[in-house]
């Protein structure tokens, strides 16, 4: 293949992942990102396995925050039910799962999980956009549904209350949630440590890469326009309800995937992940990252539950665990206050404005030149 058939094919593939509705469109972006992917892929093999293990919790939850981003920061739909799509994905996998522990049984229980993480988030949404329901009302209905969730989900401690051979549990959530596995019959490839790992850095790499060919296609510029003006857009022969709910369905679809990922990788779930506590997280990642940032709200949720599991140990003498939750609340005040775009866009729109000063004073003429002129 020529070089200019290679350059083609790159400038197609780069057409498609990049636009203005996405940061990163040069090519130090995209070597950068490379690098970031390579030195993730040998992080576990130059660290312990216990590190390695809480890393793939991390990227579990960047689904969740990612689900937020796309149907928050590129719509302007505040949601906090993106956990409850989360959590029945997670209780249904390890529902399907206990009871069908063959290596067929676990990837039914995987695409069956999406499936009703999907479909709930589908019905939610068509009752809520069909029936009128918008700004911050959507944000307390999706925040209602989670905690009745909650609450519902912690009073089946009793025996009873059990799917075949799967216990709800109560608070004391659901035990013995099988690992994923992928496979015919009683034999398949476990996904389990080092394995888990790598199937969430590639299925994270490859999401995040696919939203952004969503977001800046027809469809993205489609949603941007509802998020600036709603009533506008459907002026223009937009069916708004009908783009709103696709979209709230594909962020439920991609928390459901999470969901999976995190029953799978703790083989646990309890009630809390309906909580408000957890509900209120991915709003604080996606804020603090940038919520019109798919990279935004993938770095803020590595990195912010990473500095939290850091925290819950206790810093020094006078920082208990305790404060693993204000630092984060404070974090939050701070990036508010003084970075409202989020980190990501203000350092873009920082590092932007410094490269055209650059090309300012390269272009400008100097002092000799302008003398002779």
């Amino acid at each position: 293949m020529s070089e200019t058939a290679s350059a083609s094919i790159v400038d197609r593939i780069r057409g498609r992942l990049e636009g203005p509705n996405t940061i990163g469109n040069s090519t130090p972006f995209w070597v950068g990102l490379g690098v970031v992917f390579a030195a993730l892929a040998v992080f576990p093999l130059l660290t312990d396995p216990y590190t390695a293990r809480q890393s793939s919790r991390y990227f579990a939850l960047a689904f969740l925050g990612l689900s937020l981003c796309f149907v928050w920061g590129y719509s302007g739909i505040l949601s906090f039910g993106q956990v409850a799509f989360f959590g029945v994905a997670a209780y249904t996998f390890g529902a399907i799962g206990i009871n069908f522990s063959s290596a067929t049984g676990i990837g039914a229980a995987t695409i069956g999980a999406v499936a009703v993480g999907t479909l709930f988030a589908a019905v939610l949404g068509y009752f809520m956009f069909y029936g009128g329901v918008r700004d911050v009302y959507v944000t307390i209905l999706t925040l209602v549904v989670a905690l009745v969730l909650h609450t519902f989900m912690a009073q089946t401690a009793g025996s009873e209350w059990a799917i075949g051979d799967a216990q709800l549990g109560g608070f004391n959530g659901m035990t013995g949630i099988p690992d994923l596995t992928l496979g015919v019959g009683a034999s398949g490839f476990v996904f389990d440590g080092i394995e888990l790992y790598y199937a969430l850095l590639f299925g994270l790499f490859v999401t995040y890469l696919g939203l952004r060919v969503l977001v800046n296609s027809s469809f993205g510029m489609t949603m941007v326009a509802i998020r600036e003006d709603e009533e506008r857009t459907a002026t223009f022969g937009y069916d708004v309800p009908f783009i709103k709910l696709v979209v709230f369905t594909i962020g439920g679809a991609l928390a459901a995937v999470g969901g999976v990922f995190y029953a799978s990788w703790g083989n646990y779930v309890d009630p809390t992940v309906f909580g408000i506590a957890f509900a209120a997280l991915p709003v604080i990642w996606v804020s603090v990252g940038g919520r019109e940032s798919l990279l935004g709200a993938l770095a803020a949720t590595v990195a912010i539950e990473r500095m939290q599991t850091g925290l819950s140990g206790g810093v020094g003498d006078f920082l208990g665990p305790e404060w693993a939750l204000v630092i984060v609340g404070g974090l939050l005040l701070v990036v508010i206050m003084f970075m409202p775009a989020g980190v990501v866009p203000t350092l873009d729109s920082i590092i932007k404005e410094q490269l055209a000063q650059r090309r300012g004073q390269s272009s400008s003429p100097t002092a000799t030149e302008e003398a002779s002129d």
